[in-house]
Formats: C-alpha cells, structure tokens, sequence
C-alpha cells in the first residue's frame, strides 16, 4: 500500500465514450468526474492525462502519414480535457488545463513550476496535447507529467478489464489476473499496461504504477484508500 500525497490519473480516452466506444457520454464523464471529486477531498493532489481514441488514434492511420495523425489524435484529447474539466468545474472544483501545443484561447500552455503551483493551491490539472511531438502516447505523457511534478505514482484507469491479465480476459476465460508485476515482468512478458517507453521511463525513476478498471469509476477511490484492486506496478515482483 502506498501513501498517496500527488497522483496523475491516466484516463484513455474510450474511458469517457462509454458503451458506443466513440465520442463523449455525458453520463460516464460525469460518474468519473464525481470520483475524481471523492478523491480530491481526501487532500489527494491530483494531476490527469487524457488520452483520444475514442475520437483519433495517429498509429491506426494508414492513409496519411504518422506525424500528422499523431497531431490529430492530440487534438482529440483537447477536446476529451475540455469535456472533463466542465464536469469536475460543474462540481465545484477548480481545475487548469495545459496542452504542449499552444492554444492560449481555450487553455494554458504547459509550464512545468505553473502546473506544479496550480496542484499546490488544490487545482486539478488536466494535460491535453500529449507531449507535443509525434510518435509519443499519452501513456509516455503519464509517465513524464508524473515525473516532472514529483507524483507519487500513476493511476491508469482501463476500460473493459480490472487490471491486468496474461491475456484477454473478455475473449479467454483462462486469463489470469496477476495483482503485483514488476517494470521487468510487464517489458519482457509483452504486457498491454502501458507502452514500452512509459514503462521504461517509469522503470528508471521508480515509478509505481496501479491499473484498476475504470467501468466502475468508484474503484479510484478505492485504490487511493488502500483497497486490494487492480494490478500493482513496481520495481519488484513479490
């Protein structure tokens, strides 16, 4: 169990599509817009990463050329950022969104001590525009926002599973769910948790990592107060 003084959420971006796969479902967002509340009045700090599938994924285009699909799908998770913080705003928190592609009109741009001063004053940031450059997911966004604000791990929250499993648990029914993994264990076993160069970067600064499923958004709060969910991520396989 760890003690959580700052957390980045990785929500995907299918987590706020709910069951159409595609778009924005009110009704989702706003489920896990009130457990993200639940957790922030725990005295959590928090910071979220959005990813965009359920608008553009910049790797499944075949039909124009990868850095510009990339440029579309960061695009998708401004959108995502926008949608979830009018929710956690409709509850009365106070939030900031930072993309690393500029935008002044509608959001910040990401400043590393700005963002860090916004979670210090209970601010809720949500980064959008992934990193900025093409060729890097929101999974490696995670990873790096979570280091460069001294996070004490990150929370990915998976759609359609509990945490993680050796293989599809919603096609095999022989899936086995493994509770704690190693960096190590996730690389090597060709583990769908994060991407390789998330895990890397997480592996190489000690990062722990937690995946607990995001359909039944109440388990964030669970996770947070020790509950035995989900699949833990860390340096060592006990």
């Amino acid at each position: 169990m760890f003690s959580y003084r700052r957390i980045v959420l990785k929500l995907s971006g299918e987590a706020m599509a709910g069951p159409s796969h595609v778009g924005l479902d009110d009704e989702t967002i706003e489920r896990i817009a009130r457990s993200i509340q639940e957790v922030h009045a725990l005295g959590i700090e928090i910071a979220i990463v959005v990813g965009g599938g359920n608008f553009w994924r910049g790797r499944s285009s075949t039909s124009i050329e990868r850095a510009s699909s990339d440029h579309m799908g960061m695009l998708g998770t401004v959108i995502n950022a926008l949608r979830l913080q009018a929710s956690l705003e409709n509850l009365g928190l106070e939030t900031r969104v930072q993309t690393a592609i500029q935008m002044q009109e509608v959001a910040e741009p990401y400043i590393r001590r700005r963002a860090i001063r916004h979670i210090e004053k209970g601010r809720i940031v949500i980064f959008g525009a992934g990193t900025g450059l093409p060729y890097f997911s929101t999974d490696t966004t995670a990873a790096l926002r979570a280091l460069e604000i001294d996070a004490d791990c990150i929370l990915v929250g998976k759609k359609g599973t509990d945490g993680v499993y050796n293989k599809d648990p919603n096609k095999f029914k022989d899936a086995h769910k493994f509770d704690h993994l190693s960096y190590r264990d996730v690389l090597t076993m060709g583990l769908t948790v994060m991407d390789s160069t998330a895990t890397s970067l997480a592996m190489d600064n000690d990062l722990p990592i937690v995946v607990f499923g995001i359909d039944q958004p109440e388990n964030m709060v669970k996770v947070v107060q020790g509950e035995d969910l989900g699949t833990t991520i860390t340096g060592d396989h006990k």
